[in-house]
């Protein structure tokens, strides 16, 4: 999900086994989903090329995030073999990757790219055991042969024909200078139809917010439609065909994308220009009011897990309550909030993003030998760190960090609708939707509405646990009971 950060999260802290800096992975760690290569093979034996052949797939765990990798292993008329590389949690994506290597019972895949490796040894006709390695951090990766290609269940997807229009479309935001894409769904009539726009959560996201093999704005949007609201969900700048750079961009900035959104249905005849309306996602539950209160004069406000204190708070509390349900003690948890609030006070004071990665490693490090923990898992932790401060991302963690999301809510004075998951883990309900309830109320907005969903988690999906881990093994993408509460407070206040 979503929102994340450099939290320290650990079983037994002072043997650091659990230890991990949870990165953001649409954001922040880059795994590839789908890889193309070819090497000849003439150096192999038959037995070798007959083992090989098939799907390969293994569990990569990252922290709390549990990513399936599949290989896709084959040999064409040439002699050559030939493996593709996805991750079916992760959506489709083919890149220019580096080289296959056979050596004996030893395969190597080099993801030069990404700075990545995939190593291991042919234990069985079935089973490869090795590690990935990207970015400095190694992780144990062993895959196993599969009867069958993999091919994930998601019956809430929606597929053709649909009873409403579906049209690509573009529009421009002045200000940022780009020009943005998504797809517009409309419904069966002459309308004018009240309007929804879809805020994406953070990390940069496709119009379908496309997270861990599902599409949960797909999902809103087919049943919004179906039940007469038109909806609008667009690409992230820099993602799909939408232009501009995401890395840098600050929810402020991402605001902008919306408020330009708000603009363009403004002039589509067959939208209600008085009943247009965001929904956004986690940080979108953040962009949704900032775009409001700077100009877009939106009729509604959907919150679907928003944050409704600061990010710093957001990530202390989503570290121990992750923690806490991966069974941490209460000692380890208090040892590392003390590490984690010592590294978010230097983000918070430090502008500089040079000086700030500086004191964070030079500070981790520091905190790390206290616990008398190895050098090698400290070179690990370190990496991350670094990791996390890659790119030009800085500014968007030290505006997430220190904005006060009630510096925006006090000045909304439209219908607002507050919904949360109860085993939310990564944006804690009962903390968040009282803060943005507190923030309306104080701002004299009484039109407002809160409803946390027992046994949701953070994708609004019915969880065991709440544990990022679940996202992809859950075939539901969005409880009905979400879906229908949304459309039912839409068409209640715009009928």
């Amino acid at each position: 999900m979503k929102i994340s950060g450099i939290n320290l999260s650990c079983k037994k802290i002072k043997q650091m086994k659990q230890v991990k800096i949870l990165l953001k992975p649409e954001r922040l760690f880059v795994i590839l989903a789908f890889l193309i290569l070819s090497l000849p093979l003439a150096a192999q034996t038959k037995t070798e090329k007959e083992i090989l052949p098939g799907t390969w797939m293994g569990r990569l765990e990252s922290g709390v995030m549990f990513i399936r990798l599949v290989f896709n292993i084959s040999l064409n008329e040439q002699d050559t073999l030939k493996a593709s590389l996805e991750s079916p949690d992760q959506g489709s994506f083919i890149l220019p990757l580096g080289n296959v290597r056979l050596e004996n019972d030893s395969i190597v895949i080099n993801a030069t790219m990404i700075a990545g490796r995939y190593s291991g040894k042919i234990k069985t006709e079935t089973r490869i055991e090795g590690k990935w390695e990207q970015s400095g951090m190694t992780f144990e990766l062993n895959i196993e042969k599969q009867d069958a290609p993999i091919k994930l269940n998601r019956p809430q997807e929606p597929k053709p024909p649909f009873p409403y229009r579906a049209e690509e479309v573009f529009f421009r935001n002045e200000k940022a200078g780009i020009t943005l894409a998504g797809t517009l769904t409309i419904p069966e009539g002459d309308g004018p139809f009240p309007a929804a726009i879809l805020i994406t959560g953070s990390g940069p996201q496709n119009r379908d917010e496309e997270i861990m093999g599902h599409k949960p704005f797909a999902v809103i949007a087919d049943h919004l439609t179906r039940n007469g609201i038109a909806v609008l969900r667009y690409d992230d700048r820099g993602v799909g065909k939408s232009e501009g750079v995401y890395t840098s961009a600050t929810s402020a900035d991402l605001a902008t994308d919306a408020q330009a959104a708000f603009s363009y249905l403004q002039g589509v005849k067959a939208i209600n220009k008085e009943g247009i309306g965001f929904i956004g996602h986690s940080e979108g539950g953040l962009i949704a009011p900032i775009a409001v209160t700077e100009g877009a004069s939106a009729a509604w406000i959907i919150s679907l897990a928003g944050p409704g204190v600061n990010g710093e708070s957001v990530l202390l509390k989503q570290a121990e309550d992750i923690s806490r349900a991966m069974g941490t003690s209460e000692e380890d948890l208090n040892s590392a909030r003390k590490i984690n609030q010592k590294l978010y006070t230097i983000i918070r004071k430090t502008p500089d993003k040079v000086k700030a990665e500086s004191k964070l490693t030079k500070t981790l490090t520091k905190e790390l030998i206290k616990l008398d923990v190895q050098d090698e898992v400290i070179n690990e932790r370190v990496a991350s760190i670094k990791l996390t401060m890659a790119g030009d991302a800085y500014p968007w963690w030290r505006y997430f960090f220190v904005t006060e999301p009630a510096t925006f809510w006090t000045k909304v004075t439209c219908p607002v609708l507050i919904l949360n998951g109860e085993k939310d883990l990564q944006v804690s309900a009962a903390i968040n939707t009282s803060a943005i309830a507190g923030a309306l109320q104080k701002g004299g907005n009484n039109s407002f509405r809160v409803h946390i969903f027992p046994g949701l988690n953070h994708l609004f999906q019915h969880s065991e646990t709440g544990l990022p881990g679940e996202y992809s093994t859950i075939e539901e993408t969005m409880s009905a009971e979400v879906l229908s509460t949304m459309s039912a407070w839409i068409r209640e206040i715009s009928f």
